[in-house]
């Protein structure tokens, strides 16, 4: 497998590709995808371009793959950022180019479902960027949080490293964005908890790979975009977080299991694992069932981590997840976790 490489970056004034891979809920939910498309204008200087299928929900994985054909080759689009994530971005995995994708790199922004595009980036040896939706962090009501626009600032338009900060304070509590009022004020957010270190006596640096684990045992099950040789992965830093569907702890053990038990969980000397979310519309947990589904999902990492990897560096509650706000991180590019000094910086 190719060691990936950095992309060459945009600069405020450039156009960049908005996409859906995944869904395409711009359509259903106009409001916060203005909101970001606005904001990436305004706030970032970049005009961004739209696709056929980035407000059509239903779109065929041909019709998404020939739009991410378009984005990636377009000579005058200098990034890629996915509008939301999804379910199903696994189909259209099968009908990229990567030879055109390998001829035309470009920085490629998104979370959750998108870590298919980013693995699949990965293995084409293209350093992607774990973070950012249009409808989500950008289109966040009011304004977005300081943490992500200043991370996001940072991965777009400069190169080297950046040193990632807990959040002061944060939300993991959606609101419809169907109702206009959603829009009239910022989410309430609540005190921030900081890092909790384990194993913190070594400094690791390494490439990344991870993404939502949701998706990473979905791809383990197709055995797609995982490299058959798993040495490529050796002295990487995982990153793992879990989505809004908030799969049990029980779900979340088995599935570190079973990378365990493929010899994959062993090759990482070092564990960011994001913020649990705790709460969804389905699952409108209160404070003491919110603090302990995520007492509960810590555990099953350590639990997991005991049996294959005991002697992993892990950074539980990292801002990158599906929680506010959401650090940006690259995908197959260095992080640098010093456990001594308590620090985790990332090169942009």
């Amino acid at each position: 497998m190719t060691i990936p490489a950095y992309p060459p970056k945009p600069s405020p004034g450039d156009r960049v590709a908005v996409v859906s891979p995944s869904a395409g809920l711009p359509g259903l939910f106009p409001r916060p995808y203005e909101l970001g498309l606005e904001r990436l204008r305004k706030e970032f200087g970049l005009e961004p371009v739209e696709y056929p299928t980035t407000r059509r929900m239903g779109a065929t994985a041909r019709e998404r793959a020939n739009d991410i054909h378009a984005a990636f080759s377009d000579p005058d689009v200098k990034a890629v950022i996915a509008s939301i994530g999804g379910d199903d971005q696994i189909t259209v995995l099968p009908l990229l180019d990567r030879e055109l994708i390998r001829a035309n790199p470009k920085p490629f922004f998104g979370t959750s479902d998108n870590t298919n595009l980013l693995a699949y980036l990965y293995s084409t040896g293209i350093v992607g960027y774990h973070g950012m939706s249009v409808m989500v962090e950008l289109g966040r009501p009011v304004g977005m949080d300081r943490l992500t626009a200043d991370s996001l600032r940072a991965a777009l338009f400069t190169s080297g490293p950046y040193e990632l900060r807990p959040a002061e304070r944060w939300n993991d509590i959606d609101r419809d964005w169907a109702d206009p009022a959603t829009f009239e004020a910022e989410p309430e957010t609540r005190p921030g908890t900081g890092w909790t270190w384990l194993n913190a006596d070594r400094v690791v640096e390494g490439r990344s790979w991870g993404g939502n684990l949701e998706i990473l045992s979905w791809l383990l099950m197709a055995d797609r975009e995982i490299s058959h040789d798993l040495s490529v992965y050796d002295g990487g830093v995982l990153i793992l977080e879990t989505s809004e569907e908030l799969p049990s702890a029980t779900e979340v053990f088995r599935s570190l299991r079973n990378m365990g038990e493929r010899g994959l969980l062993q090759r990482f000397p070092a564990l960011l694992m994001a913020r649990a979310k705790t709460w969804s519309f389905e699952h409108p947990h209160g404070p003491e069932e919110a603090a302990r589904y995520a007492a509960e999902q810590r555990d099953a990492v350590q639990r997991a981590l005991a049996a294959y990897a005991p002697d992993t560096l892990v950074v539980f509650d990292v801002d990158f997840g599906h929680t506010d706000p959401q650090l940006v991180l690259p995908y197959g590019g260095t992080i640098r976790v010093d456990g001594p000094a308590r620090r985790i910086t990332v090169t942009y």
